[in-house]
């Protein structure tokens, strides 16, 4: 399992857009990916769940991978996660 804490960089928070692209992405990885804000942890693979945390500018995360391409998917996530979802 790795962890990885991110501060989340999209002028407009975790809206409907940015969150489809992480769900689409996570979706891709073949491993447990779960994503954590305020006390509350989510399975990044879960539209719903990614919404319902309702994550701001600025906000720090923390993204959770376990399985056979953990390094891949963290990597990948931390990367669309900190940058600005162009």
């Amino acid at each position: 399992m790795r962890k990885a804490i991110i501060e989340f960089l999209h002028p407009e928070g975790l809206h409907a857009r940015p969150a489809a692209e992480l769900v689409k992405v996570a979706g891709q990885f073949d491993c447990q990916i779960f994503l954590a804000y305020q006390n509350r942890r989510v399975n990044a693979k879960s539209i719903m769940g990614v919404l319902s945390l309702a994550i701001h500018p600025g906000a720090s995360i923390e993204l959770e991978a376990d399985g056979s391409d953990e390094d891949r998917a963290l990597r990948e996530l931390t990367s669309l996660l900190g940058g600005d979802f162009k």
